[in-house]
């Protein structure tokens, strides 16, 4: 069964349904469905159950999730691509390093028959055996702004292993410095059924707002929690975090907005 008639059989119930990643490959390279499955059973000890198709499209089922991989060899558009280079700090090079790349595949989580936290794992495990097999570049991943190089996956991947959450690989936190202050604010959590969240124009150093909004964002996604307008968080006795929800300042839509 190819890819699209799968789509066509099985219409998810909403756009949030889906899980999206695209690894990025160079010289026409690809990946090889057989080894990727094996790669998820020995690498991962998952069952891996109804496979079909072949390297150009398959689906298979993890834990109840229906999974389709497609080898799309074209690139993705290059506005796309460089629009997120631009704010991926974590991969500097982005750009030249995938200026010349000619393919990508398509990695589709499509069914929700298990919690958002469980199918961002079973998405992770998949690009982990795609690039574990293949020598693709990175991955993009649009609905997240993420951009994220080869060996940053496979060490997030490391940490999904090691039983903690690789958040990173999830949700991209962006970064803002102006002269009110710095600022950073997330892309991603609304997959996990959450609002975005935003510190603004705070004067505290920019690498511990960086650390703190991970935090927040590991509680509230491996706890299942959602903040309420006029609560307050914190991780010590003295800490208050004031939660206020407004507009959005670097992100569309109404945010959690947290105060130190």
């Amino acid at each position: 069964m190819g890819l699209f008639d799968f789509l066509k059989g099985k219409k998810a119930k909403q756009a949030g349904d889906v899980l999206l990643a695209m690894p990025l490959f160079n010289k026409g390279q690809s990946y090889e469905i057989y080894r990727v499955i094996e790669h998820l059973r020995t690498e991962w000890k998952l069952t891996v159950t109804r496979v079909e198709g072949d390297d150009q499209t398959a689906t298979f089922s993890i834990y109840g999730e229906t999974i389709a991989l497609a080898a799309i060899p074209a690139r993705i558009p290059w506005g796309d691509i460089q629009g997120t280079a631009r704010y991926a700090y974590n991969w500097p090079t982005a750009e030249q390093d995938l200026a010349d790349h000619t393919g990508h595949a398509l990695i589709t989580v499509m069914t929700r028959n298990a919690s958002n936290l469980d199918r961002f794992k079973v998405l992770t495990m998949v690009i982990d055996s795609v690039l574990g097999t293949t020598k693709a570049a990175g991955v993009y991943q649009g609905a997240q702004s993420l951009l994220v190089p080869r060996d940053q996956y496979l060490d997030g991947a490391d940490v999904l292993r090691r039983g903690k959450l690789p958040v990173d690989l999830w949700v991209y936190l962006g970064l803002r410095q102006s002269e009110a202050g710095n600022s950073v604010y997330t892309v991603g959590l609304n997959a996990f059924g959450k609002q975005e969240m935003e510190m603004v124009e705070s004067k505290n150093d920019l690498a511990a707002l960086h650390g703190l909004m991970l935090n927040v964002c590991a509680y509230v996604v491996g706890s299942d929690v959602t903040f309420r307008s006029g609560e307050t968080l914190g991780y010590t006795a003295d800490q208050k975090i004031k939660i206020t929800s407004s507009k959005g300042v670097f992100v569309q839509g109404e945010t959690l907005k947290l105060q130190l």
